[in-house]
């Protein structure tokens, strides 16, 4: 089992930062891929970041490239999201996810464990 739990979140307005933690603990952290996603009311859930086990690579959604920069700290068991030049539709509930194997980083489905989320709201 992996626990997940993420932190960071709240109210920024537009054009803003927020930078969004999410500590695991349990089994050995850096054995897993790591993603985040959102989801805004009444959407579906969205794909935002992954990034490999090792953290030599990562992917983005194409809402949030060149805007949000995910990052992972295995020996903190802490994967990161900054996110940079917010807009409203940024708004949503963010949660982490962990995966041992992964074909397609974007795919919600394939994440084994799931943090409760942490809420960012962007204001105009």
């Amino acid at each position: 089992q992996v626990q997940l739990v993420e932190s960071g979140g709240g109210l920024v307005q537009a054009g803003g930062s927020l930078r969004l933690s999410c500590a695991a603990s349990g089994r050995a952290f850096s054995n897993y891929h790591m993603g985040w996603f959102r989801q805004a009311p009444g959407k579906e859930r969205e794909f935002v970041a992954a990034i490999k086990w090792s953290g030599d690579r990562s992917y983005y959604g194409d809402s949030v490239k060149g805007r949000f920069t995910i990052s992972r700290d295995n020996a903190k068991s802490t994967v990161y999201l900054e996110m940079n030049s917010l807009k409203p539709e940024d708004t949503g509930v963010y949660s982490c996810a962990a995966a041992r194997l992964l074909v397609l980083y974007s795919q919600g489905n394939q994440y084994e464990y799931w943090g409760q989320g942490t809420q960012v709201t962007v204001s105009s």
